[in-house]
């Protein structure tokens, strides 16, 4: 594949993601921490958290690619990101408060 494919496709799958996440409602707790009386450095800081595991899992999915593979393609390792992604995000909910 030659680079400038590959950079096709990672600019893809990066306006792909800033489209999903700003489309996530974890950016609109703003209003309903102003609701709530409390403010909004605690929406900010749920977000921060939401979105830092996101971050940390893609990198332990990108970290379990390369354990695996030598020279995984792009794709393989945007796919292994994307599920460590959505794994940590799922562990995230499944261990928060209720």
């Amino acid at each position: 594949m030659s680079r400038a494919r590959v950079r096709a496709v990672l600019a893809g799958a990066l306006a792909l993601a800033v489209a999903v996440v700003a489309g996530t409602p974890v950016f609109a707790q703003g209003a309903a921490a102003e609701a709530a009386g409390g403010g909004m450095s605690l929406a900010f800081f749920g977000a921060a958290i939401g979105l830092g595991m996101v971050v940390i899992g893609a990198g332990i999915g990108i970290l379990f690619v390369y354990a695996i593979e030598d020279r995984p393609l792009a794709a393989i390792v945007l796919a292994g990101a994307a599920l460590g992604a959505v794994l940590a995000v799922a562990v995230r909910q499944a261990v928060g408060a209720r």
